[in-house]
């Protein structure tokens, strides 16, 4: 269930009236990995709690084990289960696996994936991708303006609650390819890279396609855009300062305030065209 529906009373300048309003639901779910062949020969270790709306809660597991840097690719994963709000994924082998990483126990809030996390140094992972060349390619400012209203028709939560966050990747045509809902921004992503690391229409580095964020950008969602090669990231709201210095360092494109007639470039402006 992603909604629920609440009784509520809506005050207006003119009347107040008791309605059912929607809203977003938040459940813990709780990570755990299973890796056979570590010491132990088997190691069972829960690695995250994170507040997230109910719902592809197995892209969720993925695209976090993945933009955490615990794995490298979507073969690693030999079965996932899942019970209540617990998911397990299973590996096949501990080969790749960065072991210290699972030591890192931290809670994740819905709103911040980096707060509670053991200390600052465990916030920059390291990238497994091999280091993304900078393609030469551009979009035209027109397509951009687009973009917001493709991604609105696509948040079906969004819709009936106002209260959930999306991650979607586009072409650089500015078709839709594909997206994900979650009261959280980074839970989003989150989604967003599992789904398409287990899907035969993409393949990693995502670095011709366009992310929109339907907030705004920080840094550690800049952090997963790296981790998944993406070069190219847009945000309805605003970047932070760390956001803005990432991207620079990455030669990734970050464009913040996009709305229907607006935006503002805050890095890689070589990549769009602003010719009519």
């Amino acid at each position: 269930m992603t909604t629920k529906r609440v009784d509520v009373l809506r005050i207006r300048p003119t009347e107040a009236e008791s309605i059912l309003d929607g809203l977003a639901v938040e459940e813990p779910l709780e990570i755990s990995l299973s890796i056979p062949s570590a010491q132990p020969p088997v190691l069972d270790k829960s690695i995250s709690i994170t507040m997230r709306t109910p719902g592809a809660d197995k892209d969720l597991a993925i695209g976090f084990l993945f933009t955490e840097g615990m794995i490298s690719k979507g073969s690693q994963i030999e079965k996932i289960t899942k019970a209540e709000n617990r998911i397990q994924v299973f590996l096949n082998s501990d080969q790749g696996v960065d072991l210290s990483k699972l030591d890192r126990h931290f809670y994740t809030s819905s709103s911040c994936g980096v707060c509670g996390k053991a200390s600052l140094e465990a916030i920059k992972t390291v990238c497994q991708l091999k280091e993304v060349d900078a393609k030469e390619w551009q979009v035209n400012q027109d397509l951009l303006y687009n973009l917001p209203s493709k991604l609105r028709e696509k948040q079906a939560v969004f819709a009936d609650t106002g209260g959930i966050h999306a991650a979607a990747l586009f072409d650089i045509n500015g078709q839709f390819l594909l997206s994900r809902e979650d009261v959280g921004r980074h839970n989003a992503l989150d989604k967003l890279v599992g789904a398409a690391l287990t899907s035969d229409r993409f393949s990693l580095p995502l670095d011709e396609q366009l992310l929109l964020l339907s907030g705004r950008a920080s840094f550690e969602l800049i952090q997963k855009a790296v981790m998944a090669g993406i070069t190219f990231v847009m945000a309805i709201g605003a970047p932070s300062s760390l956001a803005v210095e990432l991207a620079i360092e990455h030669e990734i494109t970050l464009v913040g305030f996009l709305k229907k007639e607006r935006y503002n470039i805050y890095a890689g402006g070589q990549r769009i065209s602003l010719r009519p």
